[in-house]
C-alpha cells in the first residue's frame, strides 16, 4: 500500500503540473515554456533563465507561481515521509485516490474548448482590472501583434548613423517609435530626435517589424 500510495501522489504532482501549464498557456504563455517553468518552480530548481522573467514579471503567473513553490516544498516532505515509512499501515490509499481522480477531471474539464475560452478571457480581464499597465512584461504591454517589434539598436564605430539625428533618419510616415536613447546611465527622451548619436549609444525603437528591420538591420539584441 505504501508504494500505490507513493506512484498515486507522484500522479497527484504530474496533475498540478498539467493543470498549471494549462493555466498559463491561457495567460498568453507558449506551452513548452509553461511546461518547463511549472516544474522548475513545483522542484525548486530555481533557474535564473529570461524565460523566468515572464512569470515573475506577470502578477497573475506570479500567484499561481507562489503555490507551486509551496506545493514542491510540500510534496517533498510528503514523499520523503511516505518512502521512510514505507512498511507503515497508516497510508490512506482510497483518500488520496479520491484526490488524484478529482485532478485529472480537472484536467479534462480544463482542455475543453469553452472553459478554455472562458478563462482565457477572464484571465485577460482580471489582468486589465486589477492591475496597472506599468505591471505588464514587454510582451504584454506593447508586442500585442504579430507585427509588433522592439529592438536595441547600438550605435559602434561603424554604424552610418553615428553622428546623425533620429528626425533625419526616420521618416515621419514611417511605424517606427524611437522610446528613448540610452547613453551610459542616461535616458534621453525628450530631445531623442534632435540628439547627435554617439559611439555607444543604444537606441530602443518600437514599431513594424518589417519597416524597423529594413532600416536597422537584425544585427542587434531584439525582442518580438
Amino acid at each position: 500500500m505504501g508504494v500505490l500510495f507513493i506512484l498515486i501522489y507522484l500522479g497527484i504532482v504530474l496533475a498540478v503540473i498539467e493543470i498549471h501549464t494549462l493555466i498559463f498557456t491561457y495567460t498568453g504563455l507558449d506551452k513548452h515554456i509553461a511546461r518547463f517553468q511549472v516544474i522548475s518552480m513545483l522542484t525548486g530548481t530555481g533557474f535564473t533563465t529570461g524565460e523566468s522573467e515572464l512569470i515573475i514579471d506577470h502578477p497573475i503567473r506570479r500567484r499561481f507561481g507562489a503555490f507551486l513553490i509551496l506545493f514542491g516544498a510540500f510534496s517533498l516532505a510528503v514523499i520523503i515521509s511516505a518512502i521512510s515509512s514505507i512498511l507503515s499501515d497508516e497510508f490512506f490509499t482510497a483518500k488520496i485516490s479520491i484526490v488524484a481522480a478529482a485532478l485529472i477531471m480537472v484536467i479534462f474539464i480544463l482542455r475543453m474548448p469553452k472553459v478554455r475560452e472562458y478563462l482565457s478571457g477572464k484571465l485577460e480581464h482580471e489582468l486589465e482590472e486589477h492591475y496597472d499597465f506599468r505591471d505588464l512584461p514587454i510582451r504584454e504591454a506593447l508586442l500585442t501583434d504579430d507585427t509588433d517589434h522592439v529592438l536595441d539598436y547600438f550605435i559602434d564605430e561603424t554604424c552610418e548613423y553615428k553622428e546623425k539625428e533620429l528626425g533625419d533618419i526616420i521618416e515621419e510616415d514611417e511605424d517606427i517609435n524611437v522610446l528613448y536613447i540610452q547613453r551610459g546611465d542616461v535616458k534621453i527622451r525628450k530631445d531623442r530626435l534632435v540628439t547627435e548619436l554617439q559611439e555607444g549609444d543604444h537606441i530602443i525603437l518600437y514599431g513594424d517589424e518589417q519597416t524597423i528591420e529594413s532600416k536597422f538591420g537584425e544585427k542587434n539584441e531584439e525582442t518580438k
